[in-house]
Parts: C-alpha cells; sequence; structure tokens
C-alpha cells in the first residue's frame, strides 16, 4: 500500500524557519510530481510549491523567495524549506504526490495526512 507521511511541522515564531519532510513508502514504481498544499482554518486548500520529477519547480506568488521545495528521488522524499516564515502561513501542510504502482499503471494522486504549523508574532 501506498503512503505518504509528512513530518517536522510545529510552532515558530514570526521570522523563523521550518524544514517539512514528507516520505513515499510501499510499492510503487515511479514517483512523479510532488508537491505541497496547505489549508488554513475556514479557506480552501491551496497548492503551494510543486516539483516535478526532473527538478523543476514553480510556487504560490506569496511564498516565492521564503520557500524552497526539493526532492531526493533515490529515497522518495520531498522537501519543504520555509524561511521568513509570517502568521498568514499558519496552516496544516500536506504532501501530495503521483505515483505510479507499475510501468503500465497511469497512476494516480497519493495525499499524506498533513501536518500542522503555527506562526505565532
Amino acid at each position: 500500500q501506498v503512503q505518504l507521511a509528512e513530518s517536522g511541522g510545529g510552532l515558530v515564531q514570526t521570522g523563523g524557519s521550518l524544514r517539512l519532510s514528507c516520505a513515499a513508502s510501499g510499492s510503487f514504481f515511479r514517483v512523479n510530481n510532488m508537491d505541497w498544499y496547505r489549508q488554513a482554518p475556514g479557506k480552501q486548500r491551496e497548492l503551494v510549491a510543486i516539483i516535478t520529477s526532473g527538478g523543476g519547480t514553480n510556487y504560490l506568488d506569496s511564498v516565492k523567495g521564503r520557500f524552497t521545495i526539493s526532492r531526493d528521488n533515490a529515497k522518495n522524499l520531498v522537501f519543504l524549506q520555509m524561511n521568513s516564515l509570517k502568521p498568514e502561513d499558519t496552516a496544516v501542510y500536506y504532501c501530495n504526490a503521483w505515483i505510479q504502482k507499475s510501468k503500465v499503471d497511469i497512476g494516480m494522486d497519493y495525499w499524506g495526512k498533513g501536518t500542522p504549523v503555527t506562526v505565532y508574532p
């Protein structure tokens, strides 16, 4: 069974940093795009950052220059380095990945359970 598990969330003061990690585990052929989403209380889930299997990246405008997404393909890990954190970054952060279970499988989306990030003034 394919699973994604996030870690690294917590409580941090404004201006501080956190590094989120997400590990894909189970039996699968390939992990394609890996993304970080977040959902703040009372708001819709939004895409924060995406990284392709080739390392191409894209970011939500409000986090550009502060957040960096990276991945370790050999270990099926994705990271989100978050610097200069602001109270508006407070949310539950979710890992998402498009994973193929076999070479002929078109793949599907998988989600982690989320890790909370709270930024206080």
